[in-house]
C-alpha cells in the first residue's frame, strides 16, 4: 500500500525534473487503425505545462510527509484539456488532493467517510468508485521522491512499533535522495484521478495510487505495493488514453525491480512532522534529548525525600529504648511492696521493652 510520501520541490523543480523525450507518431505499417509514438534520436526534451486549478483554494506545498488529503502535483494527459491532434502525447502537470472524492458524494468534500488514498487493481474493474475514471480515460501519474511504508511483513506489532522505510528510485551516481540532488529522479506511481462538484459548482481534482501484491523484492516489508512505471513507454501507455486501450494499458503495470529504501525515524508516523529528518536515514537524525524535570515537580520530590529520611531517622533512634528501660526501672521501685530487686521473674530485660516497642509502633500505623 501507500500512505504517506515525500515530495520537497518547489514548482519549478517539479517541472524540470519532469522533463521527458520528445515523441513523433508514426503510422503503423502493420496496421491500419493504429499508430505508434517513439522516442526521437537525440536530447530534445519536452517540458511539461503546469496547470493550477482552483481547487478549492488549496494548493501543492512542498513536504517531507505528505499524507492523504493533502494536494501534491500529478502528471496527466493534455489530451484531457485539449482537442488539437498534435497534443495527443503532451503532458500537464497538476496540483490535486490526494484520495479521490466520490463522484456522489454531497457536502464537505473531507466527510465522504471513505479510505480513498490507494485503489486496489484487483478490485478497480468492480469499483463503483474507480470504474468510472478508468473507462473515461482519467489516468495520471503520481510522482514524488519517494513514498513512506512501514514494515508489516513477519512478526505481528503494534503500529507505533513499526519500523518505516523510505522508498525510492536508484539516484544517479552517489548522489542522495535526502540531500535533494540537482538531476533527481522521481518516483513515478500509476494512478486514476476524477474532478467532484461542490454545490457551487466549483470543482476539486483527486487522485487514487493504484496497487497491487508486493512482488519478491518488497514482499519482506509489506504485502502490498504501488504500480510503478519504471520507463518512459510505460509513461506513455499509461498516459496516452486515446491510442491505448484499457487493456494495454494495465498491461503495463508491473512490479517494479529497480528499487531502493534505507529506514527512517519514526517521527515520519505523526503526519504533522514536516521536519526534513523525516525522509533521511536513522543514523543521521538525531536522538531527541530528555525532557528537563519541572521544577515544581522537582521540589516536591525533594521535599518528600526529606520528609521520609526523617521519618526513618526517628523511628531507628537508640534513645528511646534507655528512656523507656529508665522509666520501667522507676515503676518497679516506686511498686507497692516491690523494689528494684524483687524476683528475677519481674525483672525487664533490655530485649523485651524493645519487641514491645515494636509492637507499639505497628499497633500505631496501623
Amino acid at each position: 500500500m501507500c500512505g504517506r510520501t515525500c515530495l520537497t520541490l518547489d514548482p519549478e523543480q517539479v517541472i524540470c525534473a519532469c522533463k521527458y523525450p520528445r515523441k513523433t507518431i508514426k503510422t503503423d505499417p502493420d496496421s491500419e487503425d493504429k499508430d505508434t509514438i517513439k522516442d526521437e534520436e537525440g536530447p530534445s526534451m519536452e517540458t511539461p505545462e503546469w496547470r493550477a486549478e482552483f481547487n478549492l483554494g488549496r494548493n501543492y506545498q512542498a513536504s517531507y510527509n505528505i499524507a492523504p488529503t493533502d494536494i501534491t502535483p500529478v502528471i496527466v494527459s493534455a489530451g484531457h484539456f485539449s482537442v488539437v491532434e498534435d497534443q495527443k502525447c503532451d503532458r500537464v502537470i497538476m496540483p490535486m488532493m490526494w484520495g479521490m472524492i466520490p463522484f456522489w458524494h454531497k457536502g464537505d468534500y473531507r466527510r465522504h467517510g471513505l479510505t480513498t488514498n490507494n485503489c486496489r487493481l484487483e478490485h478497480l474493474m468492480d469499483s463503483k468508485l474507480y470504474r468510472g475514471p478508468f473507462k473515461r480515460g482519467q489516468r495520471c501519474v503520481v510522482i514524488c521522491e519517494g513514498f513512506y511504508e512501514w514494515q508489516t511483513a513477519g512478526p505481528a506489532k503494534k503500529p507505533s512499533e513499526r519500523d518505516a522505510y523510505l522508498v525510492f528510485v536508484p539516484q544517479e551516481g552517489d548522489a542522495k535522495i535526502y540531500e535533494q540532488p540537482k538531476d533527481v529522479k522521481l518516483l513515478r506511481m500509476a494512478g486514476l484521478f476524477d474532478v467532484w462538484a461542490d454545490e457551487s459548482g466549483d470543482k476539486m481534482y483527486s487522485y487514487s495510487i493504484i496497487t497491487f501484491q508486493s512482488s519478491k523484492i518488497m514482499a519482506w516489508m509489506h504485502y502490498r505495493m504501488p504500480a510503478i512505471l519504471e520507463t518512459e513507454q510505460q509513461m506513455n501507455d499509461w498516459l496516452d488514453f486515446k491510442r491505448v486501450s484499457d487493456a494495454e494499458a494495465l498491461a503495463t503495470l508491473r512490479p517494479a525491480t529497480k528499487l531502493q529504501w534505507h529506514r527512517v525515524s519514526k517521527l515520519v508516523n505523526n503526519s504533522r512532522n514536516k521536519s526534513e529528518e523525516c525522509n533521511k536515514p536513522i543514523e543521521l537524525v538525531a536522538k531527541p534529548a530528555k525532557p528537563a524535570m519541572n521544577k515544581t515537580m522537582m521540589a516536591w520530590l525533594n521535599v518528600r525525600k526529606k520528609r521520609e529520611d526523617q521519618t526513618k531517622a526517628e523511628h531507628s533512634d537508640p534513645s528511646d529504648d534507655e528512656e523507656q528501660e529508665k522509666e520501667a526501672g522507676c515503676k518497679r521501685r516506686n511498686s507497692p511492696g516491690g523494689s528494684s530487686f524483687d524476683s528475677p521473674a519481674k525483672k525487664y530485660k533490655f530485649e523485651d521493652f524493645k519487641s514491645q516497642k515494636a509492637v507499639e509502633v505497628k499497633f500505631v500505623e496501623k
